[in-house]
């Protein structure tokens, strides 16, 4: 019998749960023992500071429900949820990058008419954003779903509020037969993420910025391509260089352009001023995925 000792525990531990039935299993958790206990011998963890981490992550579980995942937001600020998406997307070079989900995506919104506004009297600024969806050699893409939600001009996210039954400020658009699409809401703006939870506390023990650049998030899942989640970011936004959950990629920075009231991009009309972005995503097809840039 081989009893416990510090310098043994590591690959007793290992040879246990190299016994999971799943080879794959088997590969993700003696990897996981081996690098947490390489963890805590480098920073020789304190009893008090492994209760410490026990709590939090306890307090994270109990602040999670169906509207808010705290251990998605924990992943993000971590960069881990930004590392994931890189070492899955490889896309090639002229493909729109993948960023993070966030955690405030809901499944299930609403099916909306081509420049139909998502903002429903939602107060903020006017925001068109038009485009198309193509795939990788530039042949338009007809009948696509463009999956769309943001936060409100106060950055909270229909998640994050109280008594909401409907959806708010998130839709489905489709692209017409030219590949074409219209995207009509308000203009999004910077914000915190929310502090007042586990991963909140802990931020606020650092220097780091909470603040995410003003972003509107797309997911776009369409047969024969590699499913894209990403994000448009307002050009000249604060904190691009600072996002906290690293998400701001120079290709998806847009410009919005000022326009005045008259005609609108979806081809009526608007009576006040507004906003216009235009953006083209390029999906790449799942048979070249393998042709990916590393």
């Amino acid at each position: 019998m081989a009893f416990v000792t510090e310098d043994n525990i590591t690959d007793l531990a290992v040879k246990r749960w190299a016994t999971a039935h799943s080879p794959r299993l088997a590969e993700l958790m003696t990897a996981l023992v081996r690098h947490l206990h390489a963890y805590a011998r480098e920073v020789r963890l304190t009893e008090e500071e492994w209760a410490a981490a026990v709590e939090w992550l306890t307090a994270t579980g109990r602040i999670s429900d169906d509207k808010r995942q705290e251990f998605i937001l924990a992943s993000d600020v971590l960069g881990l949820s930004t590392l994931v998406v890189q070492l899955n997307h490889h896309f090639s070079a002229n493909a729109t990058p993948a960023t993070v989900l966030g955690p405030f995506h809901i499944d299930g919104s609403p099916a909306t008419p081509f420049g139909a506004d998502m903002s429903d009297g939602i107060p903020g600024t006017p925001l068109f954003i038009t485009g198309r969806v193509l795939d990788l050699d530039g042949t338009p893409l007809p009948d696509v779903v463009l999956d769309v939600w943001q936060a409100d001009a106060d950055g909270a996210y229909e998640a994050q509020l109280p008594d909401i039954d409907e959806a708010r400020l998130r839709a489905l658009y489709r692209t017409r037969a030219d590949g074409t699409y219209c995207v009509r809401t308000i203009a999004p703006r910077g914000y915190a993420i929310p502090m007042d939870g586990p991963v909140g506390d802990l931020i606020s023990g650092t220097d780091i910025s909470c603040f995410r650049p003003a972003h509107i998030h797309f997911l776009i899942d369409h047969p024969g391509h590699e499913k894209l989640i990403t994000h448009l970011f307002r050009q000249g936004s604060e904190f691009l260089d600072t996002d906290v959950v690293f998400g701001t990629k120079d290709e998806l920075i847009v410009r919005f352009t000022e326009e005045p009231a008259g005609a609108s991009p979806d081809g009526g009309t608007i009576d006040e001023p507004y906003l216009h972005a235009e953006f083209d995503f390029v999906l790449q097809p799942r048979a070249a995925a393998g042709e990916a840039r590393p």
